[in-house]
């Protein structure tokens, strides 16, 4: 069995029957009110969407959703390679797909060829200069 209910126009709860009032506007449109509190309220020109506890603040403010509604749906970041200054986008790619064992071996070699060419110009370095000028602090004035 079904019961026919109506919708109180401030707080939009059910109205069940033999309670709430109907009121009549000026207008001639019927109001139906579900309790002294929402008469009241409606005669004070209150706005619902002002009231907290009505359904219509409730939807203004986006509470009591469900979940499966609530989820945004977001779409997902591509990751896109860029060349860098000094290599290329395949310098790159080929570098990436080259074994660690080779890469590692590649590092080793360039770590061995940095520290001769440090060790020649070392060599170089010490016996070229052997009187150095002496170091004056900046805040102090020369004349």
């Amino acid at each position: 069995m079904v019961i026919a209910t109506e919708l109180c126009a401030m707080s939009e709860y059910r109205i069940w029957p033999g309670t709430g009032k109907l009121f009549i506007r000026r207008d001639g449109k019927p109001i139906f009110l579900g309790s002294s509190k929402a008469q009241s309220l409606t005669l004070q020109r209150k706005k619902p969407a002002k009231l907290v506890w009505t359904q219509a603040w409730r939807r203004l403010h986006k509470k009591g959703l469900s979940e499966a509604n609530l989820k945004k749906r977001r779409t997902r970041t591509n990751k896109v390679q860029r060349a860098v200054v000094g290599l290329s986008l395949d310098d790159i790619k080929k570098k990436a797909a080259q074994k660690p064992e080779f890469r590692s071996a590649q590092r080793d070699a360039a770590l061995k060829d940095v520290k001769t060419r440090k060790k020649v110009t070392k060599s170089k370095g010490n016996s070229g200069s052997g009187v150095r000028a002496s170091k004056v602090p900046k805040n102090v004035k020369r004349r």
